[in-house]
């Protein structure tokens, strides 16, 4: 089994696979940024250790906070997104990524994020999902032994067909937040989203965060220790298995 696992993570390691949506910095990389390979872009997110590589290099019309609007704020929808792991329950924030709410509440009404996975996962970072390749690649018995290889190079390049505008804003990547992945245009989000698992002060204002966690942080903890192997994919099926709205 461990020599099968071996060779699965070496073949994705050679197989020239980085996705539009792959995280802006390697492993190792503290002042790397990284460059996807399949596209020749930089890749999406950050390490923590990424803002001198992020400060100022996307810029975009940052919103005002409304959070203290009294009675013109719009009421917040929320989300229960039940996982392999339990279930995670968020509110949105319309006030302040009214377009980027509206498309996550519309995907998720149509079923399209059910039997989805977290196709990414960096422990105190980011867990990542949202992308339709994410339903197939895993083995028969839920892991990457056996895993079509094939399948597993396409994670991270889905979408829903169409992209979105960035609704940058004031409201901070913390625990708990859910923010839109998207590649170096800052306009090309689509349905892949993450889900912050610590402070992560250098994405501010350089991806729409649209709401955050009401319930289910040892859930999120838990799904954000998952083992992992080369490349940051889940090494056992971290899987979303509906989204719902709660309005």
């Amino acid at each position: 089994r461990i020599h099968a696992m071996m060779a699965f993570t070496l073949l994705l390691a050679t197989s020239g696979l980085a996705s539009r949506f792959d995280l802006a910095l390697s492993a190792r990389g503290l002042a790397r940024a990284s460059v996807s390979m399949a596209t020749g872009r930089p890749t999406v997110l950050a390490r923590r250790t990424a803002s001198a590589v992020l400060a100022g290099v996307l810029g975009a019309t940052v919103l005002s906070d409304p959070a203290s609007a009294g009675d013109d704020a719009v009421a917040a929808p929320r989300v229960l997104m039940k996982t392999t792991a339990g279930d995670m329950e968020f509110e949105l924030w319309p006030d302040v990524a009214p377009g980027t709410v509206k498309n996550f509440v519309k995907l998720a009404n149509s079923g399209y994020f059910d039997g989805q996975a977290f196709h990414r996962i960096i422990p105190g970072f980011v867990i990542q999902g949202g992308d339709p390749n994410s339903k197939a690649g895993y083995g028969p018995d839920g892991t990457l032994e056996g895993a079509d290889v094939g399948a597993v190079r396409k994670w991270g390049t889905g979408g829903p067909g169409y992209t979105i505008k960035a609704e940058f804003n004031p409201r901070k990547h913390e625990f708990g937040v859910l923010s839109m992945a998207r590649s170096a245009d800052p306009n090309s989000a689509g349905s892949q989203f993450f889900v912050c698992l610590g402070d992560l002060p250098s994405l501010d204002n350089k991806y729409t965060t649209f709401g955050r966690m009401l319930k289910g942080g040892d859930v999120l903890k838990k799904l954000g220790s998952a083992q992992t192997v080369r490349g940051d994919y889940p090494k056992v099926r971290q899987g979303i298995e509906n989204v719902r709205i709660l309005e």
